[in-house]
């Protein structure tokens, strides 16, 4: 884009946020306090993950009562059909509150992904149920990044895309060892009851506090533009991928690099507290080193490391790491090599900000919500198969309980240890062999790709929609065109 379309571009994105801020003045939003603003969403985020990360311990425990026999399997599944459903949902929602707004869909999945919190100590068969369903509504950094990009420009929405992962990640790093402190000496009820306290919280916080960003005058049902069911299709993205080879082997690296990340997320903490024997702190205190070494490599590292090696070596080394540590966690057999493993798996935390980076910069400028929107729909799937799939390999290869193992054991290995590393001395994870020799083969589809060049994806599609649907005021196309790749990553 020559520099006078740069500044065009940057006028009419001026023009869009003063129409805004004149029609907010106007009365065209509902009651909040204050303007609409980047903190409203990073309050929100706080609030909601605060209260699922007091949960971790109890929900470790509650997992293995409820399903002593195939733990690992009906975990797998549980994260499975909530991921696939979130997945499903997340573009229709997305596309909903472009005509109803914002603040409402906050509401709505805030409240229904915090449903199930009170239901663990009533009744766990339930409280699992409701965690699989509540998948549909599970997609909160959906509606927030809507709302960030509706109340900032585009030159500041990197910057406040990364307040609102950052806040993400902080929610995580003190509130399971908060919970599990707290579970420890006053029971998991007392725990449970402060966690739906904090999700009630964070409800009225919306309800009363948060100001609408989306006024009902700039919305497209106010100029008579319908809702785009293409806009709205999980597998839309999908379907393009094919059109560039470019595109399909950042796609391909994407899929193999993040599927077995996905399952590890979903699986990981459970196989710490009972095949390697981590009491309750110990996998607080894991998430919580975890959470701040990967937030040091994604800012300080890979900042360093794009400047000195390149992009494209930057994600040919996170890959490394993600092998390395893929690897440490299948053969590892103590307590020290997880921690160790989980220094590197803080590095391999920088492959995805670097394909991000890439695709920003050799996508043109009208291609990059195409090539965003496929790799952020490839990853969305790989948040529904890799849990199922990490499952069922533990389940395949016999990697069970019989009893929990004992909290309170100071060197952290307890006779559950001991027995499973007897029956599986030689691979004791089997799942997470499986996802090095995926990101193995992530890595030799990425050497492939080029360090520069154009990314020439056919978007005919999405062109013809912004056209017989564009309008001046309309933010929605490039807002949501620039959701960060990490929008949804866990720690």
């Amino acid at each position: 884009m020559t520099q006078g379309g740069k500044k065009k571009k940057r006028a009419a994105n001026r023009s869009i946020m003063l129409a805004k801020k004149i029609i907010i003045k106007d009365g065209g939003t509902p009651q909040g306090i204050g303007s609409p603003s980047v903190y409203h969403a990073v309050i929100v985020i706080f609030l909601e993950f605060f209260a699922w990360g007091l949960l971790t311990a109890p929900t470790l425990v509650v997992l293995h009562e409820t399903f002593p026999k195939h733990t690992f399997l009906m975990n797998g599944l549980i994260q499975g059909v909530k991921g696939l459903l979130s997945f499903l949902s997340a573009p229709l929602i997305g596309a909903l509150s472009d005509v109803w707004g914002r603040k409402s869909f906050l509401l709505l999945t805030v409240f229904f992904t915090c449903a199930p919190i009170p239901l663990m100590k009533i009744s766990p068969w339930w409280y699992f149920a409701v965690i699989s369903v509540s998948g549909v509504f599970a997609v909160t950094f959906s509606v927030v990044f809507a709302y960030v990009a509706d109340i900032t420009q585009e030159h500041e929405r990197s910057m406040a895309y990364g307040l609102v992962s950052a806040t993400f990640a902080a929610s995580l790093v003190t509130s399971p060892a908060i919970g599990a402190y707290l579970g420890r000496v006053y029971g998991d009820s007392l725990v449970v009851v402060l966690a739906t306290a904090i999700a009630l919280l964070d409800i009225c916080f919306i309800l009363v506090a948060v100001p609408e960003s989306l006024p009902e005058k700039m919305r497209p049902a106010s100029w008579g533009a319908p809702i785009s069911w293409e806009q709205a299709d999980p597998f839309a993205s999908l379907k393009k991928v094919g059109q560039d080879s470019i595109v399909l082997l950042i796609c391909i690296t994407v899929f193999l690099s993040y599927l077995p990340e996905a399952g590890q997320y979903s699986s990981f903490f459970l196989y710490l507290r009972q095949i390697m024997g981590f009491s309750s702190e110990s996998v607080a205190a894991f998430i919580a080193v975890l959470g701040i070494l990967s937030i040091i490599a994604q800012t300080i590292v890979l900042s360093l490391l794009m400047r000195s090696i390149g992009n494209k070596n930057t994600i040919l080394l996170g890959l490394g790491f993600q092998i390395l540590q893929l690897a440490w966690y299948g053969f590892g057999s103590e307590p020290w090599m997880m921690w160790a493993a989980g220094a590197v798996a803080a590095m391999s935390s920088i492959t995805f900000p670097a394909v991000s980076a890439l695709v920003s910069r050799t996508a043109d400028a009208d291609q990059q919500g195409v090539v965003q929107g496929m790799i952020t729909g490839i990853r969305g799937l790989c948040n529904g198969l890799g849990p199922a799939l990490y499952g069922f390999i533990f389940y395949i290869f016999h990697v069970e309980l019989n009893e929990l193992p004992v909290p309170e054991s100071p060197s952290g290995g307890t006779v559950v240890t001991q027995y499973h590393l007897q029956q599986n001395s030689i691979i004791p994870g089997p799942p997470f062999l499986f996802g090095a020799c995926s990101v193995l083969l992530a890595l030799l589809v990425a050497l492939f790709i080029p360090e520069h060049t154009n990314l020439t994806v056919r978007s005919s599609s999405w062109k013809k929609h912004c056209g017989s649907h564009g309008h001046p005021h309309s933010p929605q196309a490039p807002s949501e065109a620039k959701e960060p790749l990490l929008q949804d990553t866990n720690v």
